[in-house]
């Protein structure tokens, strides 16, 4: 078995791990115990399930409330908690729980599947990410139990915080207040500060980047002395939450927002800008968005979160290289500069790879699901963006979608969550086939 894993490229073993989860899932979800009628599932059904929480996305065809049983929501929740720290995270830490050795090859797996470069100190970042799972989540718990409690009364209080809280800092979007009204998510706080502010706060964490984690943690908070990547992701991410949050207000005070106070059309204003990080949870109804709003959730949702997070999208860092990219080569710059430091061109590179990438599998498959599906090209493009940004918010069409949309969209869903690159390299020849060096040329560009 061993020789067997190690003839596997890193890109392979990683899409095999989640893929195997996935299917696991997918088998128990179908079963009669994990629907609350007692009845099978349609196994389609299943599996889009399974992929949704694996993937930490949060589209789903039944409500979780309504459909799956204690068990099956039990198997959604552990699907979720596997995908949103990685499943390479989850055998390490079996691994150290039995003390076994954990190889170079093994580490070359780990890393990259944790979003580190390095080989060394990956073991204790696995260390650090579980232990920081373990430490939001918890008082994510502790939090949301105060309206959650004095709402539900405790013991079914306590179980809706656990659930929420892994949901929330794993970025995956999958709710139980369907007891509410089907498919309501937590527009029924909209206005409560505790509910909004806790799980803004376990997004916002979740999605900005275990080594972003490990770099604040090493330096003790001390700002000067954090990465590069550390520094980029946290004031990209504030930025881009307090633009978009003013944007939102902007555009939905006189719409969604015309009669809420000022304070729950603050609170609103935030939680949407916050939630396309890849949260999927809704304060407000997003099928009632204005189409401004619906372009900016869109465009927020294909930005993502940060690198090596539980968060999908082109990342975050990304974005902030695209753009910096664009602006020095307008202005005709060798380098790209950011403070003090420059940007080696491979990194600008492979952005504009990764966003090229994005883009056209965006475009391709909302190409195919509009000859497919009866609805609407904006309801059509935001589901697909929401899938292969790991979202999870939709405008309401997932559970009506075509067998072979669904199958699209859960497609869309595995390569956001493996990534979009690991995805081409597990499924290509990565041998160096040629050494010659071909003549170069010249073609005219813009």
């Amino acid at each position: 078995m061993n020789k067997f894993l190690r003839k596997l490229s890193v890109w392979q073993i990683i899409a095999i791990g989640y893929a195997l989860v996935i299917l696991l899932g997918s088998f128990l979800l179908s079963l009669p115990f994990s629907s609350k009628e007692h009845i099978w599932t349609p196994y389609l059904n299943s599996l889009f399930t399974a992929t949704s929480a694996t993937c930490v996305t949060g589209l789903v065809v039944y409500d979780t409330f309504t459909h799956w049983s204690g068990f099956g929501q039990a198997i959604i929740l552990l699907m979720i908690q596997i995908g949103g720290i990685g499943f390479m995270s989850i055998i390490t830490l079996f691994a150290m729980m039995l003390k076994k050795h954990i190889g170079l090859y093994e580490r070359k797996i780990i890393a990259q599947s944790a979003g580190s470069n390095g080989r060394t100190g990956v073991v204790r970042l696995i260390q650090k990410v579980l232990i920081g799972t373990l430490i939001f989540e918890g008082a994510g718990t502790a939090l949301l139990m105060i309206p959650f409690c004095r709402d539900m009364g405790f013991w079914k209080g306590l179980y809706y915080s656990v659930f929420h809280s892994i949901s929330a800092f794993c970025n995956a979007g999958f709710d139980i207040m369907g007891f509410q009204g089907q498919f309501s998510s937590f527009t029924n706080y909209t206005g409560d500060p505790i509910v909004v502010l806790t799980l803004s706060t376990l997004i916002f964490w979740g999605g900005i980047g275990f080594i972003v984690w490990a770099d604040i943690s090493d330096n003790k908070f001390n700002w000067k002395k954090f990465q590069l990547h550390t520094r980029v992701a946290l004031i990209a991410s504030v930025l881009l939450i307090g633009i978009s949050s003013l944007l939102f207000f902007l555009f939905e005070k006189d719409h969604i927002m015309k009669n809420m106070s000022a304070g729950e059309a603050f609170l609103a204003s935030l939680f949407q800008a916050i939630t396309p990080r890849t949260a999927g949870f809704n304060t407000i109804d997003t099928a009632s968005l204005s189409e401004s709003s619906s372009l900016l959730t869109m465009i927020l949702m294909f930005i993502g979160g940060s690198s090596g997070s539980t968060a999908g999208g082109l990342k975050v860092t990304t974005f902030v290289v695209l753009l910096l990219g664009v602006f020095a080569l307008s202005r005709n710059k060798g380098e790209i500069s950011i403070g003090k430091r420059s940007i080696e061109q491979s990194q600008l590179l492979k952005a504009f790879t990764l966003f090229s990438l994005y883009l056209l599998t965006t475009v391709i498959f909302t190409l195919i699901i509009v000859a497919i599906e009866p609805f609407s090209l904006k309801s059509i493009l935001f589901e697909v963006i929401s899938a292969i940004g790991t979202v999870g918010l939709s405008t309401g069409i997932t559970p009506v979608l075509s067998i072979t949309s669904k199958l699209l969209i859960m497609l869309l869903i595995y390569i956001g969550r493996v990534g979009i690159i690991t995805f081409v390299l597990a499924f290509s020849d990565t041998k160096n086939n040629s050494a010659i060096k071909k003549p170069t040329d010249r073609i005219l560009i813009g």
